[in-house]
C-alpha cells in the first residue's frame, strides 16, 4: 500500500500530499519534494501513513529525499537572496514611479530563477523593472501580478472568526465568492462585515452557503403554524446552521425543535424564509 505523508512549504497554510516510498520520515522533518515547478523544499506535518491503493490521490507525486546539511544551507541563502530582491524590486519600483506593492520573492530551490510577485490595483507594465532587476541581481527574474485574494493567500494571517484565512489554508480553492451568497444567509450587506482581509467578500461565505440553501428548501416559512411536540406553534426564526427552528407556543413560551421533530405546516404566512 502507498504511504502518504503531508507536508507545507514556508510557512505552513496548505497541506500538500506526497509518496514517501520507503523513507522514515516524521512531523517537522524537511524534505525535498518533487512539484510541477520542479524540486522544492517543505516540512512534514502528518505521516507517513499506509492507505489503500485506490485511496491515494490520482498524480500524486513523491517525496525525493530527506532534507541533508547542504539542502539547509541553500535554503538559509535562498532567504537572503529573496530579502534582497525584495528591497531592490521596491527601491526601483519606486525609482520608476511604479504604483505596486511586492508581496513575496521566491528564489527557485533547484535553479536560478527569481519570481517576485507584486499587487497593483492596475494592471501594470513591469517588463522595465523585470529588467533592471534581472541586471542588478544578476540572475534571471520572473515578475508576477497577483490579485488582491491571491496576495492575503501569499502573505496569510487570522479571520475574524480567529483561524488562519481560508485562502491560505485549503488547497485548490477557486470557486469564486458572490453577494448571492451573503443573502441567502441573512448577513448584513455591509462590507465592513462581509469582507475578509483582502477587501473582497469573505470566502468562508461559499462554505456555508449549501447549507442555507437546503435548509430553506426543507424549513417551513417565518410565521408559518408548525405542529411539534409540544403542541402547535408559530415559526418565529430559522437557525440554519442547527438544522432547527424556533416555534411560539403561545402563553409566552417559545421553543426550538430541529426539524425532522415537526409535523407539516398547517398554514403559511410572514416572510419568505431568510
Amino acid at each position: 500500500m502507498p504511504r502518504i505523508c503531508s507536508v507545507v512549504f514556508r510557512g505552513g497554510g496548505r497541506v500538500y500530499q506526497f509518496g514517501a516510498g520507503e523513507l522514515e520520515l516524521a512531523p517537522g522533518d524537511g524534505v525535498v519534494v518533487d512539484t510541477t515547478r520542479g524540486a522544492d523544499f517543505g516540512r512534514v506535518v502528518k505521516g507517513p501513513d499506509e492507505v489503500a491503493g485506490d485511496a491515494a490521490p490520482r498524480g500524486l507525486r513523491k517525496v525525493l529525499r530527506k532534507a541533508s546539511a547542504a539542502d539547509f544551507d541553500a535554503i538559509a541563502s535562498h532567504r537572503e537572496m529573496e530579502c534582497r530582491a525584495q528591497r531592490e524590486c521596491r527601491r526601483l519600483a519606486a525609482d520608476l514611479k511604479l504604483d505596486v506593492k511586492v508581496v513575496e520573492a521566491r528564489q527557485a530551490f533547484d535553479g536560478p530563477k527569481l519570481t517576485i510577485t507584486f499587487f497593483a490595483e492596475e494592471r501594470t507594465d513591469a517588463r522595465e523593472l523585470q529588467n533592471r532587476l534581472g541586471d542588478r541581481l544578476s540572475r534571471r527574474v520572473e515578475l508576477k501580478q497577483v490579485s488582491a485574494r491571491d496576495e492575503s493567500r501569499i502573505v496569510g494571517g487570522y479571520g475574524p472568526c480567529g483561524r488562519s484565512l481560508c485562502c491560505a489554508t485549503f488547497a485548490g480553492d477557486q470557486e469564486p465568492v458572490s453577494i448571492r451568497m451573503a443573502k441567502d444567509q441573512n448577513l448584513p450587506l455591509n462590507p465592513t462585515k462581509i469582507s475578509g482581509c483582502c477587501g473582497r467578500l469573505m470566502c468562508c461565505l461559499k462554505y456555508e452557503h449549501q447549507v442555507y440553501v437546503s435548509f430553506r428548501k426543507r424549513a417551513p416559512k417565518r410565521g408559518a403554524i408548525v405542529k411539534t411536540p409540544a403542541g402547535e406553534g408559530k415559526v418565529t426564526d430559522l437557525l440554519a446552521p442547527v438544522d432547527s427552528v424556533t416555534v411560539a407556543l403561545g402563553e409566552g413560551r417559545s421553543e426550538t425543535f430541529r426539524l425532522d421533530e415537526l409535523g407539516s405546516a398547517a398554514a403559511s404566512g410572514g416572510s419568505e424564509n431568510g
